[in-house]
């Protein structure tokens, strides 16, 4: 099996599937902690939804290079999701399933009318869940992807006591004078971009997942927000390396085996935290 491994990764697209899986994951992680304590959790999943029918506009105007569309038109999405889930009449989870719920079901209405390929149930059924077009990345691809990836590390890192403030308790980071609609709206703008970047990786439905276990595992364990950070990271980075692996060598589809592991990986850390909380009392 490791004579298998040492083989596939003299090949670029295998080593290049793990560099963009590995930034993916590490960016994913780190806005999922916020989300989950915001209870905004699903702006991944609607977003993700949103780029699937931008995606599927992208494909019937014959775009060369899609992400010039996909990619503005989500950090838009994600503008108009934090006003309109900011609007008493609409709140925020009512906000996400209106505009995703509606993004899915005009992309598939527009793929249906204005057909592309022959195939297309496999062509939603890649969009949706992933494929192996993660294996078959180019130099320019994997570039854009880190270049996208270090911008996100470094805006969290950058902002991080302000995203930290407005996470825990936007009314006093208002009274302290922190400016948390502009720190929202960052996030809200971070979060759509990993979306985008993490659509080739894990496929639409599953893009949730990715930002929100590694996040909810580690708060089985730790309690401080720098850990339960810290550890999120480490752990998704992980999760995805071995995802990106077994399905390598296994043959298996890469978004559902690279969420498979995550899956596991909190079922352990419940484990974990049962036994520490019981060693603890």
């Amino acid at each position: 099996m490791l004579d298998k491994l040492f083989l596939y990764l003299q090949f670029p697209m295998v080593r290049y599937a793990i560099t963009v899986g590995v930034l993916v994951a590490l960016c994913s992680s780190l806005l999922g902690v916020t989300l989950v304590l915001k209870r905004f959790s699903y702006i991944g999943d609607g977003l993700s939804h949103v780029a699937f029918g931008i995606m599927a506009v992208a494909g019937i105007l014959n775009l060369t290079n899609d992400m010039l569309l996909i990619l503005p038109g989500t950090i838009l999405s994600a503008v108009l999701l934090l006003r309109t889930g900011q609007n008493a009449k609409i709140k925020g989870d009512a906000a996400i399933a209106m505009i995703s719920v509606g993004a899915l079901a005009f992309g598939y209405l527009l793929m249906n009318i204005f057909p592309t390929s022959a195939n297309l149930s496999g062509d939603v059924c890649t969009t949706l869940f992933g494929s192996t077009s993660i294996l078959t990345l180019k130099k320019n691809d994997v570039m854009l992807c880190v270049i996208l990836s270090l911008t996100v590390d470094f805006l969290f890192v950058f902002f991080y006591n302000k995203i930290f403030a407005v996470t825990f308790d936007e009314d006093f980071a208002r009274a302290s004078g922190v400016r948390a609609g502009l720190y929202n709206l960052l996030i809200a703008v971070v979060v759509a971009v990993i979306i985008v970047l993490a659509m080739n990786l894990v496929g639409s439905l599953l893009i949730s997942a990715l930002v929100i276990f590694p996040a909810l595992s580690a708060m089985r364990i730790f309690k401080s927000f720098k850990k339960v950070t810290v550890f999120s990271a480490l752990l998704s980075v992980v999760c995805a390396f071995a995802g990106l692996i077994i399905s390598i060598l296994m043959g298996y589809p890469v978004g559902s085996t690279i969420v498979a592991v995550d899956v596991i990986a909190f079922l352990l850390c419940c484990i974990i935290g049962f036994v520490l909380g019981g060693f603890k009392k």
